[in-house]
């Protein structure tokens, strides 16, 4: 079974921040939250699908 993956946009409006914070971090620190994405073959970036519950999580507590 291959793995749900999301786009930076998608993973943006659902932690309610700018793609553009995302990438910034993934530049500065190699990751997002502890998130680490996987680049496509065209050079895109991909996150996993549970990664939103795992940063709403992450949150809550």
């Amino acid at each position: 079974m291959q793995q749900q993956l999301i786009t930076t946009v998608t993973l943006a409006k659902a932690v309610d921040v700018k793609p553009a914070s995302i990438r910034t971090a993934l530049w500065r620190h190699g990751h997002y939250c502890g998130l680490r994405p996987i680049r496509l073959e065209n050079g895109r970036l991909r996150w996993p699908a549970d990664a939103v519950e795992r940063l709403t999580a992450g949150a809550s507590q």
